[in-house]
């Protein structure tokens, strides 16, 4: 078998473990098979459904080696329970959530040697697509689909490591297509991807775009927004038009855990002018996990926030994740699923 590079100095998300799950319905039920097969290509149809109508759903999770060796899922439940909510929204067949905890445990399992040690972890990619071949079906949904469960070893999402992000402030396009701004879809990423190329190739400087049409910050291209200070949490309220993150609900709890008061509300970008005074600001997901932010650029103004370097409160509740995450400390929370390899 060729050898892997180190997932900790290649770019996020492209080593793939040896094995992946896969179950697939032809009008029925989705049926997984119950074992684990080699990771390889996929055949698909011309004119698979997904391919011309865009029914693709998926989720990102992580699984982290253990202080004690052992390997835990993070929030395995909150990801299941989302990929179903993001199915039905897409019409895209029924996903019973025990086969799919049981599809992501298992593929873990066969690739837990490959599982790095902290800081890497194993990204773990579950995905639903619509495979019926049928061009003519774009007012119809995909009865036939195929879900898959794929790892990959990861490092750091941010090239560079626990540094502070340039943020460009993006008013004009939105983050999501409208009415599926919740649903982790593909079509939401490829609605950002422009502005955020754009952003970068203006200023090599920038890692990210936060959002923030009609003056209403959401989230960036990948990651929820907060700003914090010694006494409050600050990120925007839930609605339909950005992505739910299960990152952005344990940095919540957290929050509350250590006493901070938590504003879940609408935020306009011109308080982030009184924010960069005294205060941080940090991004969170999956891929990013809490991300300190440094500046950002807003209609032509550099705000540097705070020093300009991560910020105590950003490393205190980033520290407390990393160590749940990792079994380095108690889980009051009952976050962590345990696999055996």
């Amino acid at each position: 078998m060729t050898a892997k590079p180190d997932p900790l100095t290649v770019p996020f998300g492209t080593v793939f473990c040896d094995w992946m799950t896969t179950a697939r319905t032809d009008g029925g039920p989705l049926v997984y098979g119950g074992a684990p097969e080699p990771f390889g290509d996929l055949s698909l149809s011309p004119a698979a459904h997904v391919l011309h109508y865009g029914s693709s759903v998926f989720e990102g999770l992580k699984a982290h080696r253990q202080v004690d060796g052992s390997v835990a899922i993070f929030r395995l439940d909150s990801h299941v329970a989302r990929m179903v909510t993001s199915a039905a929204c897409l019409r895209l067949p029924e996903i019973d959530p025990s086969m799919l905890r049981q599809m992501t445990i298992d593929a873990v399992a066969a690739n837990a040697d490959e599982v790095p040690h902290p800081p890497g972890s194993l990204y773990i990619r579950p995905t639903l697509v619509g495979t019926g071949a049928d061009i003519g079906a774009a007012a119809h949904p995909a009865p036939s689909a195929l879900l898959f469960v794929v790892n990959s070893p990861v490092g750091d999402y941010f090239k560079g490591g626990i540094r502070p992000l340039t943020l460009q402030v993006e008013s004009s396009t939105p983050r999501t297509v409208p009415q599926f701004g919740m649903v982790k879809c593909a079509a939401n990423y490829a609605m950002a991807l422009g502005s955020t190329l754009d952003a970068m190739a203006a200023n090599e400087a920038v890692d990210q775009v936060l959002f923030a049409s009609d003056g209403d910050i959401t989230e960036t291209g990948a990651s929820n927004f907060f700003l914090a200070d010694d006494e409050r949490i600050v990120t925007r309220h839930l609605d339909e038009s950005f992505l739910h993150g299960v990152t952005r609900d344990s940095v919540i709890q957290l929050a509350r855990h250590f006493g901070y008061d938590v504003e879940e509300r609408a935020i306009d970008p011109e308080e982030l002018i009184d924010w960069a005074e005294r205060g941080e600001a940090f991004l969170s997901g999956t891929a990013a996990g809490i991300a300190p932010v440094g500046t950002i650029l807003h209609s032509g103004k550099t705000l540097t926030i705070g020093d300009g370097q991560p910020g105590p409160n950003t490393l205190r509740l980033r520290q407390a994740l990393t160590d749940i995450q990792t079994g380095a400390a108690s889980d009051p929370f009952n976050w962590r699923t345990p696999v055996r390899s």
